[in-house]
Order: C-alpha cells, then structure tokens, then sequence
C-alpha cells in the first residue's frame, strides 16, 4: 500500500513541478509516503534474535549490582523499564547514590554523571554505528570496532551494542567507584584500587567476581555451552546484556511502525498531519531521519552547560570534541532516536528539558533558548553553568539548525506533538514484568 503511495505521490508532485495540469490532489497519506520516501523512512532491520539462554544470562548480568565496585548499582539503576529506559534524572547519580528512578540521591561527596542516561528502546537494529552521545564507540565500513579501549577492546564483541556495556563499569562515576571506597558489606572495593587506564585489568577483576558465584557458573555455561569455562570472558558478559537489551526493550507495535507495515489507520489524522510536518515543513527529519529517526551525527543545539562538566574542560563538557580533537565539535552530541520519546524524558544530552513542547521550542530559537533557560526543574544540588560567558562560549560553535527560525502554528505545533506520540509502542508503556526477582548475588535487583 505504501508503495503505491510513494508512486502516486511521486508522479503528482513530478507533474505539478513540471508544470503540468494536475487535477486531483494527493491525499495526505500520499503526501506523508512521498515526503517519508525522500528521507529514507523504512522499518529497521532487526538483529538475529539470541537465544534464551543468552538472554537469562544478559538480564542477571544487566540487573545485578555485582557488576559495580561498590555492589550498589547496576545497569539497571540508570536504565530502568518503568523510566523509559532512563532514570528520570536530568544527568544520572552513580556509584555511592541511594534509591532508583527520579527519588535518588548521591552522596554528597560524589559528583553526578556528567550526561544524561540514553534509553534503551531499540537499540539492536542493524542500521545503528555508533553509541553514546558523543559516538566514542563506533563501527567502521570495515566492520571494526572503534572504542576508548584501542588495541585493549577484546574480541569476539558480536555489536556496537555490546562493546558499550563494556565501558560503565570501568567508569569510577558510574559504577566502578574510587580508592578507598568499600562495598555494600564493609569489603574493600578492589575493582576501584586498579588503575584506571588498565581496562583489561578491570574487566578481568569484575569476571573474577562474576564467576566465583555458582550462580552465573550455571548461566555462562547455558549461555555459551559449546565453550569451555576457561574461555569465558567479558566480551561473553557483554555480548549477553546485548542480547537481554534487544529481547527486553525492542518494540515495533507503534502506530508509526503499524503505519509504516501497511496499516492507514494506524495514525490518527493529527498524527499524518504532523509526520507531515515532521517530514516536510518542521525540517525535523533533516536531522532524526531514516530507519532509526536519527542521523546518527552530531550537532551543537546551544544547550547550557548541566553539572560539573567532563574531564579536563570542567566545568563545560565539550561532547564530540571530547574524541575528535575538533573544535568544530564543540558542544555536539549525537541526534537521539525517537521511537518511545514520548515516555523518555527528560530530554537530550543533559536532561535540560522536561517535556516534548519544551524541547521543540528550543529547536526553533536555540540561541534565546540558551539565553532565557529556566533551571527550576533540576535537582537543586546539580549547578548550572550558563552565565554569559558560558553562552558565549556554547554560541561560539553554534551553527543554525534547519529548524531555527521556523514558525509553526499552534495547530502545527499541537499535531507535531501528536506525531511524535505516535512513536511510542502500547506494549512500552508497562514493563514492570522485566524487574526480575532476585539475582545471582543475592543483591537487590537493580541496585541499593
């Protein structure tokens, strides 16, 4: 159905600009399919599906603060199904923090994470080549792995998925913790006394761990049962919480999705009309394009500068330029994917953001937007660094986005945000089936 669309709209629109007589007026379903044709719209291409065993394996590991220095928290911590995946937080809390979800709190003597905690809805397509907000782990055409880890990134990493979940726990803010620090029984945190540029080190100590508990004894080996238990590694654990991530957070059953198999009705009018929009007028898609709603690039959006910052540039957090070496990257992170946006907030790549209107807005006048931000809504420990030599800093690099001075009415702006909505799959909304019970380490799943 949608090819015959594309068609229609196709030699319509090619007859009108041609200046040719054109009597009947494409439908709005032909508009929307010849606009989504020219950005590349299609369903992504889903990953072989892994075995449950390996998905057992991936949600113990993924819900069990064992992986943590301090046995306090877990991935889950930071990306909870009942949080869209996120934590609810501007920037996250990590090691030393107590409590989950938007209620928790850090130690006061601990920073926050320096960024916002990414969602995890469909994250195991084939299309994706790069993770984190500032790309650090990538694919190249070759098919090589790029990582902060070099020559030290083990191999037999199956994604860019799985090469990711390698590097939270090597991260003393997030979860590995500092020298000195002791576990949640009083032990020595003997993952925090390794120095830190020795990832193998790091990730050989958390395997230690793992495996000295008859627990995951048993899941390795359901997971990998054709390897002996010598060879079991990290690459093994990670490729796991890939696994689990795929099976537990893909979802393909919104009305965009359902649209995109064939199904008219699955968007209401409001909502063509502002995938319309989307696609055409609002320039939306010049950024959040193709299978996956995102370009995969990096953009500076004149954001203000959200907790301590990262690295030698504290207090700003220069994002791509981070790993570039640019100072054209300055202050870009990576355009989000949209599928499940409506349930991810807050939004972008520090959280600067509590609802979807919000961040529209700011795409439509970064500059005053950075100029006139309103920080009620963060957590009152968290700084924020946007006086006016800080903005000048950020506008230095800004460069106008295509949506920057776009005008939309107040009908544009209400279907726009039905749209997007319409990104969000009915079977997301509730996933508090996939906090499980208990793990391996007898902890609390999810973390303290």
């Amino acid at each position: 159905l949608l090819a015959a669309l594309f068609l229609l709209a196709g030699l319509l629109l090619a007859a009108r600009d041609a200046g040719l007589p054109v009597r009947i007026s494409p439908s709005l379903d032909a508009r929307l399919a010849f606009q989504m044709q020219r950005a590349g719209v299609h369903a992504p291409t889903n990953a072989p599906a892994p075995s449950p065993e390996l998905v057992k394996l991936g949600e113990a590991l993924f819900w069990d603060p064992e992986l943590s220095g301090n046995r306090d928290i877990a991935c889950a911590t930071c990306h909870l199904p009942t949080f869209g995946g996120g934590d609810g937080l501007a920037v996250s809390i990590g090691a030393g923090g107590r409590g989950l979800g938007s209620l928790r709190e850090r130690a006061s003597i601990r920073e926050f994470v320096a960024r916002n905690a990414q969602p995890l809805f469909n994250l195991g397509h084939l299309e994706w080549q790069n993770r984190f907000w500032d790309g650090r782990v990538f694919v190249d055409e070759a098919g090589r792995l790029h990582s902060p880890a070099s020559d030290r990134l083990p191999p037999g990493l199956e994604s860019t998925l799985a090469a990711q979940a390698l590097f939270p726990v090597t991260s003393r803010e997030e979860m590995r913790g500092h020298r000195g620090d002791t576990d949640t029984f009083g032990q020595r945190n003997e993952l925090a006394m390794i120095d830190d540029y020795t990832l193998t080190a790091i990730w050989q100590g958390l395997m230690q761990r793992l495996l000295a508990l008859p627990g995951y004894q048993a899941l390795f080996a359901a997971g990998y049962p054709d390897l002996d238990p010598a060879q079991w590694d990290v690459a093994h654990a990670a490729n796991a919480i890939a696994a689990y991530e795929i099976s537990a957070f893909t979802f393909a059953d919104s009305p965009f999705d359902r649209y995109l198999a064939g199904d008219r009705a699955a968007l209401s009018p409001a909502a063509r009309r502002g995938a319309l929009l989307f696609y055409g007028k609002a320039q939306c898609a010049a950024c959040h394009s193709g299978p996956l709603l995102s370009d995969q690039q990096f953009h500076n959006l004149a954001l203000p500068q959200i907790g301590e910052g990262k690295g030698r540039e504290q207090p700003f957090d220069l994002g791509r330029a981070r790993e570039t070496g640019n100072d054209c990257d300055r202050f870009a992170f990576r355009t989000p994917p949209l599928r499940n946006v409506a349930l991810t907030a807050p939004y972008m790549h520090n959280g600067a953001f509590a609802t979807l209107p919000d961040v529209i807005r700011h795409h439509l006048d970064p500059a005053t937007g950075l100029r006139q931000y309103d920080p009620d809504r963060l957590h009152p420990t968290l700084e924020l660094h946007n006086g006016p030599e800080q903005q000048a800093a950020i506008l230095r690099w800004y460069t106008p986005i295509p949506t920057d001075g776009l005008r939309l009415t107040d009908a544009e702006f209400a279907d726009l945000i039905v749209f997007l909505d319409a990104l969000t799959s009915p079977s997301a909304r509730h996933l508090e089936h996939l906090t499980p019970a208990s793990v391996p380490s007898g902890l609390p799943p999810g973390g303290l």
